[in-house]
């Protein structure tokens, strides 16, 4: 069956693994012969039950952790996050850091100063437009905990490693860029990710949390925003996203056994930036707009020499089958965004298409 695909650089929602569509393709109807969609069986039948858990066995195996931590599928994307957080890891007597690399940690950061929590930002890149990642940070001992933004999908910037605090519980919105590479989980108190960008659909947000900070909420919040209602019901409380996490649970499959986990999994996702990034560097057509060393491998952010060559690039990328190449509203120029599910394939197809332009154009 032949497949009218775009090559998808989209941001989010972002593209999904090929195989994984026709997967979902295929059972849609009537998924393992339930005789009913995966969008129709219960998610309190033996059907579900199966896919939550071994999304979650998944979740631990490729981040290598044990029954220390909980995996949550929670709604609200990595937005509710931002002030559930603080809701139920900051007490009254209890002050947090946050860094600031642009508008998802700005967003994270007003949420926590709308609750009138003390917090505290002890870095930021928005001195430089926020194109880079602050390499000082002089973190609080007594911290609750230090927040930040891994992949910055905006500016093109990603922690190439991420801070030493110490005991200080790592916390990080993962929403770009989770299971792109390897990690050491054991640092860090709380992860979160939206799934529309290299998990699954919209619709369901991956949070894991440390037993201990399961421990920290206030008597007083309301039922449905306490982490510990959801760990202590295997993210069941009330009815979930199941087709998102059926989703979910098919990519991180395809993580693991097709492309042989985080180790495999980052080779590729270097090989993509790399290619891109070094055209962008021999080129003085194209521009990279974020500092070298915070180079993202998920969103590659560039300029044209004017922005109506940036327009004419974009209308010109999708009649060639390129989709998602405009960058962010709030920024303008272009962006690729190389998420896990984009083949090395797109890339240097990408490529060649990049080098005509620029030949045509320059």
């Amino acid at each position: 069956m032949k497949h009218h695909r775009i090559r998808n650089f989209n941001a989010g929602p972002a593209a999904l693994p090929l195989s994984v569509l026709e997967e979902i393709q295929k059972s849609f109807i009537d998924y393992k012969g339930s005789g009913m969609s995966i969008t129709e069986v219960s998610h309190r039948s033996k059907w579900f039950d199966d896919v939550i858990n071994d999304a979650t066995a998944r979740v631990k195996r490729l981040l290598k952790i044990d029954d220390n931590y909980h995996v949550l599928f929670l709604q609200g994307g990595a937005s509710l996050q931002f002030c559930m957080i603080p809701m139920n890891l900051l007490g009254d007597d209890r002050r947090a850091d946050y860094v600031n690399t642009g508008t998802w940690s700005t967003k994270a950061i007003n949420e926590a100063k709308i609750q009138g929590k003390n917090i505290q930002v002890v870095a930021s890149s928005e001195d430089k437009n926020f194109t880079y990642i602050p390499k000082e940070i002089s973190y609080n001992k007594d911290a609750a905990y230090l927040h930040f933004t891994s992949n910055n999908t905006i500016k093109g910037t990603q922690w190439a490693s991420f801070p030493e605090t110490d005991k200080v519980p790592l916390i990080a919105d993962m929403s770009s860029d989770i299971f792109c590479r390897p990690f050491d989980m054991s640092r860090f108190g709380l992860i979160y990710a939206g799934a529309q960008k290299n998990m699954g659909p919209a619709g369901v947000c991956l949070v894991v949390i440390r037993d201990d900070l399961l421990k920290t909420a206030p008597d007083n919040l309301p039922t449905m925003l306490k982490y510990a209602t959801f760990a202590a019901k295997n993210s069941m409380f009330n009815t979930p996203p199941c087709f998102a996490i059926y989703t979910v649970q098919l990519v991180l499959k395809w993580v693991e056994e097709t492309i042989g986990g985080l180790e495999a999994m980052h080779k590729i996702n270097q090989q993509k930036a790399d290619l891109i990034y070094g055209l962008i560097d021999a080129s003085n057509f194209y521009k990279g707009t974020s500092a070298v060393d915070s180079r993202s491998i998920m969103n590659v952010t560039f300029r044209l020499p004017s922005q109506d060559l940036e327009q004419a690039f974009i209308a010109k990328a999708l009649e060639n089958g390129f989709g998602g190449l405009k960058g962010h509203r709030s920024v303008g120029g272009c962006r690729a965004s190389i998420y896990n599910p984009t083949p090395l394939e797109a890339v240097q197809e990408l490529i060649d298409f990049m080098k005509e332009f620029e030949k045509k154009n320059s």
